[in-house]
């Protein structure tokens, strides 16, 4: 009888590394993007991403459902971010961005272009407030409708709608800015 308890138990285990291994690869890309659109750096977004799904694993049985699968798992990395940007300040350590991109289809040339317009909006957004930097990444990037978004940020529609709103102008604004700058030859 006991034997026939442990062979249940083991099915079950096996089940749920089965059930997580299956998350994890239809996620992961998902949680990455996330981590490095709420402002982890580059070097670090590889442990961040893995520090999330570490969470994850501890908590999957008790997820409930209440919000999205995605939601709930932008809420993890959510934090994970806020715990990896205040470590960094500590450190006062910036990151470079890398100037490789993998696309062979780009000349030299247009490559150079699209890199610096990458770093300069990258450096705009991470010039946002975090809750509006939240918003925008939910919203523009990860396409989450804004109800989700203030239902997985635990906030109000219309806040998150004033957030978004705000990100936004802020971002045109600061992109005014730096063309104007351009064009005066300003650094």
């Amino acid at each position: 009888m006991e034997n026939a308890s442990l062979g249940q138990s083991m099915e079950r285990d096996d089940a749920a590394a089965r059930d997580f291994a299956q998350l994890y690869d239809a996620h992961v890309d998902f949680v990455w993007r996330s981590l490095r659109g709420l402002g982890v750096a580059e070097a670090h977004a590889a442990d961040a991403t893995q520090d999330v799904f570490i969470v994850v694993h501890r908590h999957l049985a008790r997820f409930e459902g209440r919000a999205s699968l995605r939601g709930w798992l932008f809420g993890i990395a959510r934090k994970v971010a806020h715990d990896y940007r205040r470590r960094a300040q500590r450190k006062e350590q910036h990151e470079v961005l890398s100037e490789l991109l993998v696309d062979g289809q780009k000349t030299p040339h247009e490559a150079a272009l699209e890199a610096e317009a990458l770093r300069t909006l990258t450096r705009l957004i991470e010039g946002l407030e975090v809750e509006k930097r939240e918003v925008l990444v939910m919203v523009d990037v990860e396409q989450f409708s804004v109800p989700e978004v203030a239902e997985v940020l635990g906030i109000n529609v219309n806040t998150a709608y004033s957030r978004l709103r705000a990100a936004r102008q802020h971002l045109e604004a600061a992109l005014a800015r730096e063309r104007a700058a351009d064009e005066r030859g300003q650094p």
